[in-house]
């Protein structure tokens, strides 16, 4: 008889099966999540705290081309993430170890960034600031995405063991 002490969860023939149509469609989820942050954050420091990130003081609340481009770069920096944690899933041992200290470290050269230009200080601060949340989002939500798309099973089909 086998040994009753060993839960389920332990089995080493368990592996995981990762549905890829739902990581990717939480990853153009995400996509549109990061967007929005970058959106809502120039909103909010040049509309509620006159704060000018990424455009001249004259171009009001909205911007210009360069807050449709900044929400560009997030949609397309969660996209990168999310093919990045898709093939850490399918090649790496301890993927989602690497995955988050890829977006992590990513996530401080983006924040870190904006100290390397002759800005104001202020506007420094609030471009950093919008860059770490939109980091943050896309770590948490494609983590959570990761969980979700992985199905315990016991083998059969294609697999990925993480």
């Amino acid at each position: 008889m086998g040994d009753s002490s060993q839960s389920p969860q332990d089995d080493p023939r368990r592996t995981t099966d990762l549905n890829a149509s739902k990581l990717w469609a939480g990853g153009l989820a995400t996509a549109l999540v990061a967007a929005l942050v970058a959106l809502v954050g120039i909103v909010v420091f040049r509309g509620v705290f006159g704060i000018h990130v990424l455009a001249p003081e004259d171009e009001g609340t909205w911007g210009d081309a360069s807050t449709v481009q900044l929400m560009l770069a997030a949609a397309v920096a969660a996209l990168v993430a999310t093919g990045l944690v898709h093939l850490l899933l399918i090649s790496t041992p301890r993927a989602l170890s690497f995955f988050g200290w890829i977006v992590g470290l990513a996530t401080i050269v983006a924040a870190v960034a904006p100290f390397a230009t002759d800005s104001d200080m202020d506007s420094m601060l609030a471009t950093a600031a919008i860059n770490a949340v939109i980091g943050i989002a896309i770590l948490s939500l494609l983590s959570g995405v990761v969980s979700s798309a992985a199905e315990r099973g016991t083998g059969g089909g294609r697999t990925t063991q993480w």
